[in-house]
């Protein structure tokens, strides 16, 4: 089992995942800011700071082997461009100053898929973020997960569903088939599935999941 140490843990798709690493038999460790600490279930170990700073996570860290990366901007949108940086990107770039010397050897990144004809700031600073993870990887000796979802369905993310039968369709069709299943649609179950076999199968190297692989992952696991 790991000890898994997750920012971004009383987010969207934290709150979902650590229940299930839980019950996995998997060790938590969680930064939460002051006063967040009863959104998170018994069995986790909390710890107090600001996942912005280095300092701040290379002291929660502990002997936490897997890092899960989750921190972002709530219901993102080409209006918050600037806060993608500030937020998302600083969130990676004060983990990697906090990871040497630790014991991580897993780093699992919640990314987006790419290209994509919208969310452009967004999709850039996610692969920016990848960009700076892979070449720390290589000087660091961890291994990394990329995910690559597209828009994540679930509570509070439902309007999307109606575009369901259409992205079937587009499924069907040679031309737009690609197009459709990378920028396909997931829901936060096949999220959580995914980021727990993502835990719990870390690669040699890098490895990128795509939507057919989230899915699939899910379907699996049924």
């Amino acid at each position: 089992m790991s000890h898994v140490f997750i920012t971004g843990a009383t987010g969207y798709l934290g709150r979902a995942l650590i229940p299930v690493l839980l019950q996995r038999g998997h060790h938590i460790t969680a930064i939460v800011r002051p006063g967040s600490e009863s959104k998170l279930p018994p069995g986790v170990h909390v710890v107090t700071g600001n996942v912005l700073d280095a300092d701040s996570l290379k002291a929660a860290l502990g002997d936490c082997d897997t890092w899960v990366q989750l921190v972002g901007v709530p219901h993102p949108s080409p209006l918050k461009a600037k806060l993608f940086r500030l937020v998302d990107f600083r969130a990676v770039t004060a983990s990697l100053e906090a990871l040497p010397g630790s014991q991580i050897r897993h780093y699992v990144y919640m990314s987006v898929a790419r290209p994509t004809p919208t969310m452009k700031a967004y999709a850039d600073v996610r692969a920016e973020a990848e960009e700076r993870i892979t070449a720390l990887s290589k000087t660091e000796k961890f291994t990394a997960t990329f995910l690559h979802p597209f828009y994540v369905l679930g509570p509070g993310h439902r309007w999307p569903y109606v575009l369901i039968p259409l992205y079937k369709l587009l499924e069907k069709i040679p031309f737009t088939r690609e197009g459709a299943l990378r920028l396909g649609l997931v829901t936060r179950e096949q999220m959580v599935q995914s980021l727990a076999w993502a835990v719990e199968n870390p690669p040699q190297g890098i490895q990128v999941m795509s939507v057919v692989d989230i899915r699939r992952h899910f379907d699996s696991a049924q």
